[in-house]
């Protein structure tokens, strides 16, 4: 054993031992041989990446929009990298058992996140304690795609605008049912609240089906849900669209007007998807990703199968995404503490 006490360029290094990187399987050990020679775990080219099966994880079970949109992306990066991306599901505790499983893979890019604004920018304030910091432990990488929440009710329901109700809700008490207490359905009807004057009953459910079931049994009032989710009962007259909670309209259901348009003018949430990666992954590797990614959801084909899931695609820059996250962490943060929401 003996160090090497001379200057290797770094570059001609990569030519001489590529197999080393190739087979490093962890950050540390790249960082160990680039020591070595003299270079910088940052200087990996990005044109080399990626060598091996990239793995995308989804914090929750498969199927829905979530896992779909994460399945697509893969398969066309599949295509273009002439490389495997498996997409691998990791539910538990709120999309908390996923997301810790990447905070602490290897920061190589090849183990990624799809996460979205419902759990990576609610957990935080949510939970008590977490093992991992939603902001320092991991790199924003690309959003994928928005996705469009709709309050829904009974076809019968007494207000058919997101104003009526306001104006009843000062009379009268009206419930609403989520998926529990901190969930995106929950904090969209504490923002409503806030936003309309009004104290609408919030009625948590173990998930979001047994709450749509109560809903068209009539045994609650009304539903904040993402739209492709009730796209079917709407279109055969089950449920009533009121009011998407988006600041402009689907253009999948372009007749659904927006809440802002029944003066809430402030009200605009639209939740978006995208891929994290863990923190310190190399900026070139992280870039490189994004230029991939960006090709990606400009192909047609992904497209239209994003809108077949209700989704828009939604392009970003990864300093422009990391901005994102920070000003939804504060502004979910703060609605999780009006809403008073908590898990130990």
């Amino acid at each position: 054993m003996f160090l090497i006490s001379f200057h290797v360029d770094f570059k001609k290094a990569l030519v001489i031992y590529p197999s080393i990187l190739k087979n490093s399987e962890t950050t540390r050990q790249k960082e160990a041989y680039c020591f070595l020679i003299g270079g910088n775990v940052s200087d990996l080219k990005a044109d080399e990446f990626p060598g091996k099966v990239v793995k995308i994880v989804v914090p929750q079970t498969p199927g829905g929009a979530f896992d779909a949109l994460a399945r697509i992306v893969a398969q066309k990066l599949t295509e273009k990298w002439q490389q495997s991306v498996l997409v691998e599901n990791r539910p538990g505790a709120g999309g908390n058992v996923g997301m810790e499983y990447v905070a602490i893979a290897p920061a190589d890019g090849y183990t990624l996140l799809m996460s979205y604004a419902g759990s990576h920018a609610i957990n935080g304030a949510l939970y008590k304690k977490l093992p991992f910091d939603v902001e320092k432990d991991f790199a924003p990488e690309a959003t994928l795609a928005v996705l469009p929440f709709v309050l829904v009710t009974k076809s019968n329901a007494p207000f058919k605008s997101a104003k009526e109700l306001a104006e009843m809700g000062k009379t009268k008490i009206f419930t609403f049912g989520s998926a529990g207490n901190g969930s995106v359905n929950h904090l969209l009807g504490v923002m409503f609240n806030t936003a309309a004057g009004i104290k609408m009953e919030h009625i948590p459910y173990k998930g979001a089906a047994p709450a749509m079931q109560d809903l068209i049994g009539g045994q609650i009032d009304m539903v904040f849900t993402s739209l492709p989710s009730v796209a079917g009962s709407i279109k055969s007259g089950t449920l009533q669209a009121i009011a998407v909670t988006s600041g402009v309209r689907s253009k999948n259901f372009p007749l659904i007007p927006t809440i802002a348009e029944s003066g809430f003018k402030d009200f605009d949430v639209t939740p978006w998807f995208g891929l994290f990666a863990p923190a310190k992954t190399p900026p070139n590797i992280i870039r490189k990703m994004n230029q991939d990614i960006e090709e990606v959801l400009k192909n047609p084909d992904v497209i239209e199968k994003f809108n077949s899931q209700g989704a828009d695609p939604f392009i970003t820059q990864p300093n422009e995404f990391a901005a994102i996250v920070k000003k939804d962490i504060l502004k979910w943060g703060e609605v999780v503490r009006t809403s008073k929401a908590q898990i130990d």
